[in-house]
């Protein structure tokens, strides 16, 4: 795997400009709508691309932020369209139900927030977009968010590649410690509101019991 990852860059790096803003914006779209694709290695050897003077660091940014906004909300749309039925465990068997679950609950308690902070939820993104979809979020209001989250994740990312150049791949290596902790404290935040939600049954049990 890391030799694959090693010659796309090398690969990249001998594009013409257009070809690699091209590359870097369907990298940017197909993350969101292919989760594991590595649209953040990407963004980053973008902005080390730019440090060197292939690119240009503001058409990386904006061709990635249109490209994750776009992703977005294709993966919105379809949970717009397909609504609650992409929850019956017998068609979708595919989509991640504990994910689904944990994001509806976000979004019910923080709402557009969760839109603005989905670029910095690693492992999360995919689900947060089908999810707000699925509760017909405003498709302007959540459109705008978006734009904003992905505008600010690519921008301080490939802006990390330009800065540190031959040791754009360090950037990588803290993204992806970065990932594990949100991954981990994701964890344990969906299992405090599940604890939180057994007492609070256990307790409304109680008390009607007592009745």
């Amino acid at each position: 795997m890391l030799e694959w990852f090693s010659n796309f860059f090398t690969w990249m790096q001998t594009l013409s400009p257009v070809w690699a803003y091209l590359t870097i914006f369907v990298i940017a779209y197909g993350e969101n709508v292919a989760p594991p694709i590595p649209g953040d290695m990407v963004v980053v050897f973008g902005g080390y691309l730019a440090g060197i003077g292939q690119l240009h660091l503001g058409i990386v940014i904006l061709l990635s932020t249109i490209g994750g906004a776009l992703g977005f909300m294709t993966v919105f749309a379809l949970g717009y369209r397909l609504g609650a039925t992409v929850l019956d465990a017998e068609r979708y068997r595919w989509l991640p139900r504990s994910g689904v679950e944990r994001a509806r609950r976000w979004i019910h308690q923080y709402g557009y927030g969760v839109i603005a902070a989905n670029r910095f939820l690693s492992g999360a993104r995919s689900v947060i977009s089908l999810t707000a979809g699925i509760g017909r979020l405003a498709p302007g209001r959540t459109f705008w968010w978006c734009t904003v989250s992905a505008l600010v994740w690519t921008g301080l990312i490939s802006y990390a590649g330009y800065a540190v150049g031959d040791n754009w791949t360090l950037v990588v290596d803290y993204l992806r410690a970065y990932g594990r902790i949100i991954l981990t404290l994701l964890s344990l935040t969906a299992l405090a509101l599940l604890v939180r939600w057994y007492w609070r049954q256990r307790s409304e049990d109680a008390q009607g019991e007592v009745r």
